[in-house]
């Protein structure tokens, strides 16, 4: 294994599914899992291929009720590529006795790799290797190269080239008992001598899908005529080519494929597209190159180097990688969000959740303009979201918890417990939360580029809907002189009713009640942002008056937040709960992440307990410093010492099961610093969490986007401690005592500011222009920075503080190491 390198060696059937999600290619167009090309879909492997906002919606009837849901469609499987000695089987690995495997995805090059050797029942023995790749330059291409070595043997093969769009989607166990045939044969056909082509559209939505693949058989440098025969079906097409081999002698088959839908720009139609697209492309070595150069761009933006950690570095770039494989810059000039699981497999059947709360960091911070289209894929639901308030009885736009295609709510009605058999009644739609997440990335966007013509066109109206939103859902008590919002859910997930209730909901939830107390004060600063011309056309647009601000005002002052022994708490009524037996939970089950499913298997609910799936009120910690937090509860009017933040931190901590896999990214930095060995375990937890499928099988089913993000972001901006306020940036480094340095470039205002930390010493670079203010801030202290300033610092051990090294230490003199400051943005105690 290098820092560069997922290695995987030997094959196990067991592992199968983890690999094939953890070794994905995609472009952010689309994405094919990294099962082999010979297999078939069943219990071992599942070659999904997933196209961004490629969704169908269908009905299906269960548990007497008739409930419609809408999938991420499992595309036609342009995988397809096999071999027969003649006389013999078509290549197996389950059939054959394999010498040799190893399979390596190479993060820097975007290429999967596998390299084979094996004996056939009949004693022959070969070799095969494979490439791979989903092209990143040219967004609608992919490739794949066979190498193929008989050893000792000499004959006649027969290799068969597919496209399959008999597929369905059987990714996840617990849907299968849902409709899940999406495709609808249109054509399948030979295109010229050594081409294909297969036409589908999908089922509900009607998107016409075109793959085109081109077959051809080289030996050296040189192609071969071989003998050719076409089998059609109404779903499948596939071309299969007879040649002879020769003992020592390799032969390379290359398969080249291009796959367009009827909503692509600049085309005709798709299938005439694709035909072409396959006619015009290059070999696979002229396509490896190409795309090799783009992933050296991305890389070159967007990599983290770390020194003294090679697995954790190699983790970090497998985590970006795929990030970027999910959402790139062909992006930017789509209409698609960002599903939680990426596009690497079914699970939460590729819906958009709130997840971009832990992804948009990085991606704001080097590709903005992804950042932007993404945000406008929000936008473009606005009217849906309105919608979906005015159909609960409030004002403004309330986002689904839930999104797909349209902004319509796709939260299931039921969900199936696997651990009883049992479909539950589903709740979850009451995370409203997931609309103060969309104002925050909103306002966090604004900041670190500081493009006002998106908050003018876009972003000031999804603010003030969704401020309208929360201004109508609050509630004003007579009794506490406070407003309240009831029948939510909160970040949590686990209690989504009192347990002596009937009615769904809980109320007062802590976060989500600060939360929508800053959303309120920034939809009445955005007014102040946007100009005086763009401000009365809102006005205008939205009917906006100043009696409605002066409620939004008030509200945000006047919103109830309960606590309990001097901390928040998680919403009203918890501490009126049952204590949880945590200890002897964890002997019964061992695994208790899913204590909902567990308790409800055994007849019992968790909404009995103190026992929260994931951090709730810490989510507070996460998203704001000790300064801004202590601003948002003055401004509400409740004391909030510093001594409330471990207090809090501690009290939750023990009463969280980890269900999620975001647990572990938000504990970690709450940790920060108050306890920097744990925080650096739970750091480390968190990048094992898909790599190793912690949770037991929920990986193979889809990676898990959020944590992988959340991961980048506990490392450029935890390590860094960087902030950004409104006039600027502050560091506070904190690089951790197991890492020696820490380089990473990061985008602000359109210039590049390149960060390097080693030891006590940091280095700021800005290479070329400075949009940015004219200076940093450093911890307190303030430094003059500009265009092509290099402001080189040390941290002086006597008085904590960091200065500007001006070349004047002892020649040889090593800063002084083991003192280093704690982190500032986001850690919940870092006050100066």
């Amino acid at each position: 294994m290098s820092d560069w390198t997922l290695v995987y060696r030997g094959f196990d059937p067991a592992e199968e599914g983890l690999r094939e999600a953890l070794c994905t290619l995609g472009n952010g167009y689309f994405a094919t899992r990294g099962a082999g090309e010979e297999v078939e879909a069943g219990e071992v492997h599942y070659p999904g291929t997933y196209l961004a906002g490629g969704y169908d919606r269908l009905t299906t009837d269960i548990a007497g009720r008739t409930i419609e849901n809408e999938d991420l469609v499992n595309m036609p499987n342009w995988l397809p590529l096999c071999f027969q000695p003649e006389g013999g089987d078509w290549f197996n690995l389950m059939a054959v006795e394999l010498l040799e495997y190893c399979q390596e995805l190479d993060l820097r090059a975007g290429l999967l790799r596998r390299s084979i050797r094996f004996r056939d029942r009949a004693g022959r023995e070969s070799s095969l290797t494979v490439r791979r790749l989903v092209h990143m330059g040219s967004p609608h291409l992919a490739a794949i190269e066979w190498v193929l070595t008989p050893h000792g043997w000499s004959g006649r093969i027969t290799v068969r080239s597919a496209l399959d769009g008999q597929v369905i989607n059987a990714g996840v166990a617990r849907y299968r008992e849902l409709s899940s045939t999406h495709l609808v044969p249109k054509g399948a056909r030979a295109l010229g001598p050594d081409a294909m082509q297969l036409v589908v559209e999908t089922r509900q939505s009607r998107l016409t899908v075109a793959e085109a693949a081109r077959t051809r058989v080289y030996r050296g440098d040189t192609q071969l005529e071989v003998e050719r025969r076409v089998h059609e079906e109404e779903s499948y097409v596939a071309q299969e080519l007879s040649l002879d081999v020769t003992a020592g002698e390799p032969v390379r088959v290359e398969k080249v494929v291009a796959l367009y839908t009827g909503r692509d720009r600049a085309i005709s139609e798709p299938v005439t597209a694709a035909a072409e697209a396959i006619a015009e492309a290059g070999c696979f070595a002229e396509l490896a190159a190409e795309h090799t150069l783009a992933w050296a761009h991305l890389w070159g933006r967007c990599d983290v180097l770390l020194e003294g950690e090679e697995r954790m570095q190699m983790i970090l770039r497998l985590h970006i990688f795929h990030l970027l494989q999910t959402v790139s810059t062909h992006s930017a000039d789509l209409d698609v969000g960002v599903p939680a699981r990426g596009l690497h497999g079914e699970a939460y059947r590729g819906h958009i959740f709130w997840d971009e709360l832990f992804i948009f960091p990085f991606l704001t911070f080097r590709i903005p303009e992804v950042t932007r289209s993404l945000l406008r894929y929000r936008h473009r639901r606005l009217d849906a979201a309105r919608r979906l308030a005015r159909e609960a009885g409030f004002a403004g736009a309330m986002y689904p918890w839930q999104s797909g295609s349209d902004g319509r709510e796709e939260s299931q009605q039921l969900h199936l417990n696997p651990k009883s058999g049992r479909w539950i009644p589903d709740n979850t739609h009451l995370q409203r939360h997931v609309n103060v997440a969309i104002a925050y990335n909103v306002w966090r966007y604004y900041q670190v580029t500081h493009d006002r013509e998106f908050l003018s066109s876009y972003g000031a109206e999804m603010l003030l809907e969704i401020a309208r939103f929360w201004a109508s859902a609050a509630t004003w008590d007579e009794g506490r002189q406070r407003y309240e919002i009831r029948g939510v859910m909160g970040p949590d997930e686990f209690h989504d009713r009192y347990p002596w209730s009937d009615e769904p909901g809980v109320n007062n939830n802590a976060y989500t009640n600060v939360m929508v107390a800053w959303v309120l004060r920034r939809a009445l600063d955005v007014l102040k942002q946007v100009g005086a011309s763009r401000c009365r056309e809102l006005y205008e647009k939205l009917h906006l008056g100043e009696e409605e601000l002066r409620t939004w005002e008030r509200i945000s002052r006047k919103l109830f937040v309960p606590f309990h022994d001097g901390i928040p708490e998680q919403f009203e009524g918890y501490e009126q709960l049952e204590e949880f037996d945590w200890e002897g939970y964890r002997r019964k089950y061992g695994d208790i992440r899913r204590l909902d499913r567990l308790l409800e298997a055994e007849g019992d609910t968790v909404n009995r307990y103190k026992a929260s799936k994931q951090a709730d009120v810490l989510m507070l910690f996460f998203l704001f410093s000790a300064e801004e937090l202590a601003e948002l509860f003055a401004q509400l009017d409740y004391p909030f010492s510093r001594e409330t933040i471990p207090r809090t931190i501690e009290y939750y901590l023990a009463r969280t099961s980890n269900g999620s896999t975001l647990s572990q990214v938000v504990h970690s930095w709450v940790l920060a610093r108050s306890d920097r060995p744990r925080s650096w375990e739970l750091l480390e937890e968190a990048l094992e969490s898909d790599i190793a499928d912690v949770q037991g099988g929920t990986t193979p089913e889809g990676i898990h986007l959020g944590a992988m993000a959340g991961t980048v972001d506990l490392i450029q901006l935890g390590q860094t401690g960087l902030e950004v306020l409104d006039d600027g940036l502050r560091f506070n480094p904190c690089l951790a005592d197991d890492l020696e340095g820490l380089k990473l470039r990061l985008r602000y205002r359109g210039h590049w500011l390149e960060v390097e930390i080693r030891g006590e010493r940091m280095t700021l670079h800005a290479p070329g222009e400075w949009a940015g203010p004219p200076h940093v801030m450093v911890r307190d202290r303030t430094f003059p920075f500009g265009p092509g300033a290099r402001l080189d610092l040390w941290r002086q051990p006597e008085d904590r503080c960091w200065e500007r090294d001006f070349g004047t230490q002892p020649e040889g003199a090593e800063p002084p190491r083991g003192l280093r400051p704690p982190c500032a943005r986001h850690s919940p105690s870092s006050q100066p």
